[in-house]
């Protein structure tokens, strides 16, 4: 029964003038720690974080896992929504991860895309998802900053990557300037079994107005979502569960800086998993 982990981080998004800058660090503190607890780790940082990339380390880290295995993923970086272009979206968004190669290749990498490469998982195979992004509506809502705190969002919105011909339009046909937020999962949902044990946490609740902030705390960047669960998970007791532990995560999130509440969506069982076991 092998324990194998992918984590990606990406700071840099090259043309979209949406940089962030604790991403990065949250995959290395990760894996550090998964390391530690006995994960076999590899890490995607930045322009090593394409598209083409993420796909193929998602293919092979789910495709070699064998039953028994325990996976992790962890993401760290922007989420966006795209139109929805084969129906299957009652909102008419398909959610997106957020490639390196986001606007320079002008693809984002869909729910649809993480569901089809999760199918290729074999039966008994266990996966932990978190991540630490955006999957939400317009950025309208702004935190209150405590001294030394940063609070930009993880959402990187359609115009900023999507191409003009692309994006949606109103009744006049002309690019419309306001639009409904998503109202869908982060893309790691639809991948999400509950049928086969898994269990995603993520940085934030889903729907329009719900974000997860990057962050600056203690004078280091760090999404406030990773940051707050490290520091949570280090406080567990041997033979804590995931549902102690989001719970002791509870006690940071959401904070005048970081109006943001993490979620755990997994079957009772999947929450009463020893963590990282």
């Amino acid at each position: 029964m092998a324990k194998k982990a992918l984590c990606i981080g990406i700071n840099n998004y090259p043309g979209t003038h949406m940089d962030l800058q604790g991403c990065v660090n949250d995959a290395n503190d990760w894996a550090g720690v998964l390391a530690e607890r006995g994960f076999k780790v590899s890490k995607l940082l930045d322009d090593q974080a394409t598209k083409a990339a993420m796909m193929d380390a998602m293919a092979t880290l789910i495709g070699k896992g064998a039953k028994g295995d325990t996976l992790v993923i962890t993401f760290s970086g922007h989420g966006t929504y795209q139109p929805d272009t084969d129906g299957d979206e009652a909102d008419g968004l398909d959610e997106a991860l957020c490639p390196y190669d986001l606007q320079t290749k002008g693809e984002a990498l869909t729910d649809d895309e993480i569901r089809e490469l999760f199918l290729a998982r074999k039966a008994g195979v266990r996966i932990v998802l978190l991540s630490d992004s955006c999957h939400s509506g317009t950025v309208t809502r702004a935190a209150k900053a405590e001294k030394d705190a940063d609070t930009r969002p993880r959402f990187m919105p359609m115009g900023n990557w999507l191409p003009e011909k692309l994006l949606p339009k109103n009744r006049a046909g002309k690019v419309a300037t306001t639009m409904v937020g998503a109202t869908g999962a982060t893309p790691f949902f639809g991948a999400y079994s509950n049928k086969l044990g898994d269990l995603l946490i993520s940085g934030c609740k889903e729907g329009p107005n719900n974000f997860s902030y990057d962050a600056k705390i203690k004078g280091r960047y760090n999404g406030a979502f990773t940051y707050y669960a490290l520091k949570a998970l280090g406080s567990m007791k041997e033979g804590a569960t995931y549902a102690d532990w989001h719970k002791a995560i509870a006690k940071y999130l959401p904070s005048a800086s970081y109006p943001q509440a993490p979620q755990i969506v997994g079957s009772a069982g999947a929450r009463k998993g020893k963590i990282f076991e």
